[in-house]
């Protein structure tokens, strides 16, 4: 697909069959419908559940004491409400390219151009970071093989997967998201019943740590926000169910499952389970800050606890690494599809998948990688601190998207908002709002502020090239 032109007037609803209208049954565009519903199940649900949900959290609780239930519960209140936005728009026109693509539709070439791009850099850099995690753990157990191998292997298995078919990507991220949700449901359980004084705790703590050492909120008020920041990035993925609709037998159905079952994924992984942390351990204990999950199991004196979960965390770490290779690609290939990227990305091999972006992506992620361990307080700690802040970015543009798709979209096609956002538009007002002020609250908070300034520089770089590519299309006769 060559470059086209954008006015405001001419935007429309694709329909089944248009480019970026996604396969529906069957690839229109090159796209196999190659995930089952249980693949789309498990990633919808297996999503919301990081790497950093399991290593992360105990630096929010340290902020934030238990008052990080607040933190996790508004972040949550805001994926929950941006995730609404969004499965309006995929419900009614479910494409590889998600927000980029309805960016690119709702507010301008230059808006899809730039929130795709950034999108495609963050996952690259996840690789890095999720790759070196796993060589962490795995050299652990195996010192005999260095570290950088392990992630070279790692990154090369999980290419594999993902050239291979779309299934075989969603085959590996069901078995990935499922041992994450049975580690998490049954955490969630046998916390609940040391809680209360069941095997295997000794007896029950009840309450009292919530409140015990020095109240709910021991930093203040202001500690929630600062929470927020900490916990804000870790819920990045949600949408990830979006894009791989696109390659289903029934993305409408499968988006809307996912966008209606978003409040209690979010409810019982992350609220559920920090309650439990919370509650039976002291916030200030020093092993919470270093792994929570693995303190509270060592509390309950379970055995071979700490390998447990290194087994559960390099699941994670996968499956992270796994759909971020996915996700990277398939934002390349949306990008590669509109004319914003080469035009090999959107080639597809026998197995209907994206190979070109799919070894792009990978060849990003692995310089990032040697520079992990090369430059890692340098220049990986740059690539860190400029893609940090891409999480609020999206969602920032999913909301302005929601606002001028909803619209376009009654006038078009009504029959199509099978999904939709609730008291539009007010509440959509108030959820920019909210992002709004968590990014100046970035701005002012010390340890936010670096990683704020480098992304939105990231940002204006990306704008500009894409702007600047806009008025040389415009400018180049039509042919030529």
């Amino acid at each position: 697909m060559g470059a086209h032109p954008r006015t405001p007037t001419t935007t429309q609803v694709p329909t089944a069959g248009e480019p970026g209208s996604g396969p529906a049954g069957g690839s229109q565009d090159g796209l196999q419908a190659g995930l089952k519903n249980r693949h789309l199940s498990m990633i919808a649900i297996g999503g919301v559940i990081g790497a950093g949900l399991f290593v992360g959290s105990g630096a929010g609780i340290a902020a934030a004491g238990p008052g990080i239930l607040l933190s996790y519960a508004l972040t949550g209140l805001l994926v929950v409400l941006v995730m609404r936005m969004l499965g309006e728009m995929a419900a009614a026109s479910p494409t590889s390219g998600s927000f980029s693509a309805y960016a690119d539709r709702a507010l301008g070439r230059w808006a899809g151009f730039t929130i795709g791009w950034l999108y495609w850099f963050f996952w690259s850099v996840v690789l890095a970071v999720e790759a070196t995690a796993a060589a962490a753990i795995l050299t652990g157990w195996v010192p005999a093989v260095p570290q950088w191998a392990w992630a070279l292997i790692v990154m090369v298995v999980l290419t594999g997967t993902n050239l291979i078919s779309v299934g075989s990507f969603g085959e590996f991220e069901f078995w990935f998201a499922g041992i994450k949700v049975v580690a998490i449901v049954v955490f969630i359980v046998v916390g609940a019943l040391a809680i209360f004084g069941l095997p295997p705790g000794d007896h029950a703590v009840g309450m009292s740590n919530l409140t015990g050492h020095g109240g709910f909120l021991p930093n203040g008020p202001g500690a929630i926000l600062s929470g927020m920041l900490l916990v804000v990035f870790s819920f990045m993925g949600s949408e990830i169910v979006t894009l791989a609709a696109s390659e289903s037998p029934n993305p409408v159905l499968a988006v809307r499952k996912a966008v209606n079952s978003v409040i209690w994924r979010i409810a019982l992984f992350y609220i559920g389970s920090i309650t439990v942390i919370v509650t039976l351990l002291p916030w200030n204990d020093p092993a919470v800050l270093k792994s929570p999950y693995v303190a509270v199991l060592k509390s309950l004196d379970i055995p071979y606890a700490g390998t447990v979960m290194d087994i559960v965390v390099l699941t994670a770490v996968l499956s992270c690494l796994n759909s971020g290779l996915y996700t990277a690609s398939r934002m390349a290939y949306s990008l590669g599809e509109r004319g914003d990227a080469p035009k090999s990305f959107k080639k597809v091999n026998k197995g209907g998948v994206p190979a070109v972006a799919i070894w792009a992506s990978v060849a990003f992620g692995f310089i990032a990688t040697i520079f992990s361990y090369t430059s890692k307080d340098t220049v990986f700690q740059f690539l860190l601190n400029s893609s940090g802040a891409v999480a609020l970015f999206v969602w920032l543009v999913i909301c302005f998207s929601q606002l001028r798709m909803r619209r376009i979209i009654e006038r078009e096609a009504p029959e199509r908002l099978t999904v939709r956002m609730w008291l539009y538009p007010w509440l959509t007002y108030a959820t920019i709002a909210l992002i709004v002020f968590v990014v100046g609250y970035m701005f002012y908070d010390p340890d936010g502020r670096e990683q704020m300034v480098l992304s939105v520089v990231a940002a204006a770089v990306v704008l500009v090239i894409g702007l600047v590519l806009e008025r040389r299309r415009t400018r180049t006769p039509a042919g030529k």
